[in-house]
């Protein structure tokens, strides 16, 4: 065999919206195996949270990522109830809910349209980016914001969602179900795109399991593992809803999974609309004064899969420890099983498939010299670093 060629995609690469380095070592248009490095960018979020308060950890870790930026605040609510021993109002549960849900057909949307660029099929991109609009209307109609909603507290939500609101919602959730049926037409009859996604990036019911994938990218190949079932929070317990997974483990497959979960997050919210009605308005959380010492977990089911979260606490008004993992800190990892053997071509969107976001699964440490390897700064150096500059920069702006 004659000598490789490696295809670097990254760290800075129109497909990446974050910086990531991938190597594709190819033999003519054929990928034989990936290496992928990580550690462009790291913000010390971990860190952080140890010299916050609880309530001020709720807008940092909704910084963690900013397509998904619910789903962390409601991880880190379910581990700080579990550690305080906290149950919410049901009203609580079901606003929680709605804004996961509405976060889930927001995200997917945008993936859809990334995906039909990718594909060079931007009919899909703009329809898709179209119709995510009312859905980010809906997040200001109920939050006042499009993203980074601020809503969760312990012990509850930090707003209402008035009884008079729920016909409006309702409305523009009966309005985007035809969108939805506008671009499930497109992505399942359209034989460009089956050409382009069916047999691509296959990861294999066992390898996902082997790799840990989470979220559409195990359910697409047939694991059937979804943290609002098996470790019910929230208002999900309340609802009637289902799973949904595929067996082909392909691209399409991924894409398929995506398009149904939209249409079981409408139901999901009508239902918790429904059940604001039996409740009185108002009771939205529940006073905590203190949290004990103690060590909790918190599961969430973000768009892209599980996101976890590890705290210790020990009295007092701060993490003693705390630890995050996104779901792309897998699933990114399943890249090199999906890719390799596909062509040159189909590497982008079998990357892309994951719905990948690489500042969430930042785990830089120590900085060190990447020809002798020894420490040039440590954790604590780099915080001294970033703290310095932040410094410099405000005092330019002054």
């Amino acid at each position: 065999m004659g000598k490789r060629t490696i295809i670097p995609i990254g760290p800075y690469h129109p497909l990446l919206e974050e910086p990531e380095l991938f190597k594709l070592y190819c033999d003519g248009e054929i990928v034989k195996d990936i290496k992928w490095e990580t550690g462009y960018n790291h913000r010390g979020i971990e860190k952080l949270s140890e010299s916050k308060t609880f309530d001020q950890v709720f807008f940092l870790v909704e910084r963690v990522c900013g397509i998904c930026s619910t789903s962390h605040p409601f991880a880190f609510a379910n581990c700080l109830e579990e550690i305080a021993n906290v149950e919410v109002p049901n009203r609580a549960k079901y606003i929680r809910s709605i804004i996961g849900e509405l976060e889930r057909i927001h995200s997917h949307l945008l993936w859809l349209g990334l995906a039909g660029h990718f594909l060079g099929y931007n009919t899909v991109f703009m329809w898709a980016w179209k119709y995510r609009e009312p859905i980010l209307d809906l997040f200001e109609m109920i939050t006042g914001n499009r993203n980074s909603y601020a809503m969760f507290k312990l012990g509850g939500v930090r707003r209402d969602i008035p009884n008079q609101l729920i016909p409006e919602i309702q409305k523009h959730l009966d309005n985007f179900i035809p969108k939805l049926d506008l671009l499930t037409g497109a992505v399942m009859d359209d034989p460009v795109i089956h050409a382009r996604t069916k047999g691509v990036g296959v990861l294999t019911k066992q390898d996902s399991i082997d790799f840990a994938a989470v979220g559409p990218t195990a359910r697409a190949s047939g694991v059937d593992i979804d943290v609002r079932r098996d470790d019910p929070y929230a208002a999900y317990p309340l609802v009637n809803w289902k799973v949904i997974t595929a067996e082909a483990g392909d691209v399409f497959a991924k894409t398929e999974v995506r398009l149904l979960e939209m249409y079981e997050a409408v139901s999901i919210i009508k239902q918790c609309l429904e059940g604001l009605k039996k409740e009185k308005e108002g009771e939205t959380e529940v006073i905590v004064k203190n949290v004990p010492a103690g060590m909790g977990t918190g599961r969430a089911e973000a768009p892209r899969g599980e996101v976890f979260h590890f705290m210790i606490t020990d009295g007092g008004y701060s993490p003693v420890r705390h630890k995050i993992r996104a779901p792309s800190y897998v699933n990114i990892a399943t890249f090199k099983k999906s890719c390799v053997g596909q062509t040159i071509s189909d590497a982008t969107i079998t990357l892309a498939a994951v719905d990948p976001c690489y500042c969430c699964t930042e785990r830089m440490a120590v900085a060190y010299d990447y020809y002798d390897h020894k420490p040039i700064l440590s954790g604590i150096d780099l915080i001294k670093c970033s703290q310095q500059k932040t410094d410099d920069i405000r005092r330019k702006l002054l």
